[in-house]
C-alpha cells in the first residue's frame, strides 16, 4: 500500500515545510502555508503503472465515441460549448442558495430519459432531494440518488451502478478515508477531485462537481481544483433579483465568453432568450441620469441602462459608488470629465449603478457612464431612443470597440433610433439605415450632440 505523508507548502513562493508555520521563511508571507497530501509508491507498483502505459500514436486514436450530451435547454449548452463532452469533469460554483442543485437537478432530470444518472448528494438527505424534485415538478423515475460523503463508499457503487452522468454535490462535503483531516480541507478537496478526475476520464463518465466559493468569491479550496477540472462555471446574481447567470470562466471544449441568462421561479429556473429586456428600466420615460448601452457576452449582446446619481455631499471626501462596474475605471471617467470637459465633482457624491444588478466591466460602457453623470449633473434629459457605445481614453478622445455591428443590430432589434458610437468606425453606411448613426471624436462632441435642453450651460459647468 502506498505511504501517505505530509507537507506544508506555501502557496505563494513554494516553499515546503515538515510543519506548519504562520510566517513563510522563504517570502514571508503571512498564512500561506497549506498541507499537501503526497503517497510514496512501492517499486512494484511503480514497475506495474511502466508496463501499463505507453504512448499512443496520435493517427491511431479512435475520437468517434466523443459526442455532445445536450442539457435541457440550447442556451445552456452554449455555455458548454454545444453540451456536456463525455467523459469530461464540471465544476459549478457559485453563493450559498444561488440555484446550483436546482440547475443539476433539472439537468439531471433531463438527461435521466436517456441516460442513467447518479445524482450524489454530501450535503442533504435522498428526502430532501425528493422534496425539491417535486417542487420542481420532475417526474422522471431513472435518476438515482445517493446521500454519502464517503468517497470509497461513493466510487464503490459508481463501479457497481455503472451509470454514464455522476453530479456530486459538493466536492468540499465529501472526504477520503486514508486521510485524517477533516471534509473540506485542502487536501481533502484535491485528493478527492483527483480520484474523481480519474474516474470520469478512464469509465467516461461525465462528471459535475459542486463548489463552494469563499467570503471574497472565489472558489473554495486549493487553485489546483480549477485547473484539474476541463470547464469551470460560476452560477452568479442578486439574492434580490430573480435573474441568475451562468457564466464560462474555463472551458476546454470550448469559449469561455459565454453566458446564459435564467430566471428563478417557484418550478424552477427559466432561461432568458432575450436578456435586453431584463437590464434594461421598467420606467419608459427619460429622466436625466439614465442612458443606455450595448455590452457583449460572447455570442450575446445585451441592450443595459446605466444610471447615475450625483448630489451634493456633506462630508469632506466625496463619495464614489460604482455598482456591477469596474470602480477604478468609474474613477478614471469621473477625472476625464474634469480634466478635459470641465466639470467639477469635488464637492459631489457620486453613485453610478448598471441596473438589474448585471455585472460588467467592458470599456465600451465607457461613454454610457459618462453620459449618465453628465445628465444627472446638468439634469438634462438625455434624447430620447439613444444607445451610447465607446471606450473612453485618457484624452477624453472615444475609442473604438468590438463587434460594433452586432451591437448596432441588437439596438435595431429592440427599437433604438440613434445610436453614438467612435469615430471613423468601419460600418456600411447602407447596412443600418433604420438607425441614425452618430459619430463622435471626443466624450465633449457626445455631450454636446445628445443632451436636449440646457445647452449653454455645458460651456461653464
Amino acid at each position: 500500500m502506498a505511504k501517505v505523508t505530509s507537507k506544508w507548502v506555501c502557496q505563494e513562493c513554494g516553499h515546503a515545510s515538515l510543519s506548519y508555520i504562520g510566517k513563510c521563511p522563504e517570502c514571508n508571507s503571512w498564512g500561506s502555508l497549506i498541507e499537501e497530501i503526497s503517497r510514496k509508491k512501492s517499486a512494484s507498483q511503480n514497475l506495474s503503472s511502466e508496463t501499463e502505459n505507453s504512448f499512443s500514436l496520435i493517427s491511431n486514436i479512435d475520437h468517434s465515441n466523443i459526442e455532445r450530451i445536450k442539457s435541457f435547454d440550447k442556451e445552456f449548452d452554449s455555455v458548454l460549448g454545444g453540451g456536456f463532452v463525455i467523459g469530461s469533469l464540471i465544476l459549478l460554483s457559485g453563493e450559498p442558495g444561488i440555484g446550483k442543485s436546482t440547475i443539476l437537478l433539472q439537468a439531471a432530470n433531463h438527461l435521466s430519459r436517456n441516460l442513467k444518472v447518479a445524482y450524489v448528494t454530501a450535503e442533504e438527505s435522498i428526502y430532501q432531494v425528493k422534496l425539491r424534485a417535486q417542487r420542481l415538478n420532475l417526474q422522471d423515475k431513472n435518476l438515482l440518488l445517493l446521500a454519502e460523503n464517503n468517497l470509497e463508499i461513493i466510487l464503490d457503487l459508481i463501479e457497481k451502478e455503472k451509470p454514464d452522468f455522476l453530479i456530486i454535490d459538493s466536492i468540499q462535503a465529501i472526504y477520503h478515508p486514508e486521510l485524517e483531516s477533516t471534509a473540506g480541507n485542502v487536501s481533502q478537496v484535491r485528493e478527492c477531485a483527483n480520484k474523481l478526475l480519474r474516474l470520469a476520464k478512464d469509465k467516461n463518465i461525465t462528471t459535475i462537481l459542486v463548489g463552494h466559493v469563499n467570503k471574497e468569491g472565489l472558489i473554495a479550496g486549493p487553485k489546483v481544483l480549477e485547473h484539474i477540472v476541463d470547464t469551470v462555471l460560476y452560477f452568479e446574481g442578486e439574492k434580490f433579483h430573480n435573474f441568475r447567470i451562468l457564466r464560462a470562466t474555463k472551458n476546454r471544449f470550448g469559449s469561455s465568453d459565454e453566458i446564459a441568462v435564467f430566471e428563478m421561479k417557484e418550478t424552477g429556473l427559466k432561461i432568458i432568450l432575450n436578456p435586453s429586456f431584463l437590464f434594461m428600466s421598467q420606467n419608459k420615460d427619460s429622466v436625466p441620469g439614465s442612458t443606455y448601452s450595448a455590452l457583449v457576452e460572447g455570442s450575446k449582446t445585451i441592450i443595459a441602462e446605466i444610471q447615475a446619481l450625483v448630489g451634493g455631499t456633506s462630508y469632506t471626501t466625496p463619495r464614489r459608488v460604482a455598482n456591477g462596474l469596474d470602480y477604478n475605471r468609474v474613477l478614471q471617467i469621473i477625472a476625464i470629465l474634469e480634466r478635459r470637459v470641465g466639470f467639477n465633482f469635488s464637492k459631489h457624491d457620486l453613485f453610478v449603478n448598471l441596473v438589474g444588478g448585471l455585472s460588467s466591466y467592458e470599456p465600451a460602457l465607457d461613454l454610457s457612464i459618462a453620459m449618465s453623470i453628465v445628465s444627472c449633473k446638468q439634469d438634462v434629459i438625455p434624447i430620447k431612443k439613444t444607445v451610447y457605445i465607446g471606450e473612453i481614453g485618457l484624452t477624453g478622445e472615444i475609442r473604438e470597440v468590438n463587434q460594433i455591428e452586432n451591437r448596432i443590430k441588437e439596438c435595431i432589434k429592440l427599437g433604438f433610433e440613434r445610436i453614438v458610437i467612435p469615430y471613423n468606425t468601419e460600418i456600411s453606411s447602407n447596412r443600418f439605415k433604420e438607425i441614425e448613426i452618430i459619430q463622435g471624436k471626443k466624450v465633449l462632441d457626445a455631450i454636446r450632440s445628445s443632451l436636449t435642453t440646457a445647452q449653454k450651460n455645458l460651456a461653464t459647468p
